[in-house]
């Protein structure tokens, strides 16, 4: 069986360190494992009630239906504020709705996270997952991957060179294989 797994990244800049993540991900996972990334976080208008009222616009109804085909979540989130960008709460927000009717109800997530800092993003990492408890996300506590000070393991290219964080992204990867298979039994 290959897990689907719906990356999402919380950066909409091109040359974002957490995109570079998103793509070594892509390249490091396991056999059983396919990473398709959501490009369109940056296209879902701010959450509003009223919009969500007359229905939801197309950009969140492709992004509902992005979440529900996969298996999985793989979150690479940087750290705005020692927090969450807004960009990624919006998103959770709006694959939340309705009520109840989250997209996101029982699905096994990972999170990732570059920053240029020495915290790496254990902050954002932690708001995440407190925004999980309430849409029933199921979150992989161990092994985290906080990538600090990214600029010295990501290139100019956006490529992750770093061969022990390569190492360290592979072996999050291969655990969370083997967390999609016991959340999903």
């Amino acid at each position: 069986m290959t897990w689907n797994v719906l990356g999402i990244v919380g950066s909409l800049r091109a040359a974002s360190y957490n995109r570079a993540l998103m793509r070594a991900a892509v390249e490091l996972a396991p056999a059983d494992m396919k990473i398709t990334v959501f490009d369109g976080i940056g296209d879902l208008p701010l959450f509003n009630g009223d919009v969500e009222a007359a229905g939801d616009p197309p950009p969140v109804q492709r992004f509902k239906q992005a979440i529900a085909a996969a298996d999985a979540l793989l979150i690479a989130t940087p750290e705005y504020n020692y927090g969450v960008p807004g960009l990624l709460k919006n998103a959770i927000d709006w694959g939340s709705r309705p009520p109840g009717k989250s997209a996101f109800r029982g699905k096994p997530a990972a999170i990732v996270g570059a920053s240029m800092g020495t915290g790496g993003t254990t902050r954002a990492q932690h708001s995440l997952r407190q925004s999980f408890v309430a849409v029933e996300i199921y979150a992989m506590v161990q092994p985290e991957f906080l990538l600090a000070r990214a600029h010295d393991r990501i290139d100019v290219d956006g490529r992750l060179h770093d061969e022990k964080t390569r190492n360290a992204l592979g072996a999050v990867l291969t655990a969370f294989s083997v967390w999609i298979a016991r959340c999903r039994r």
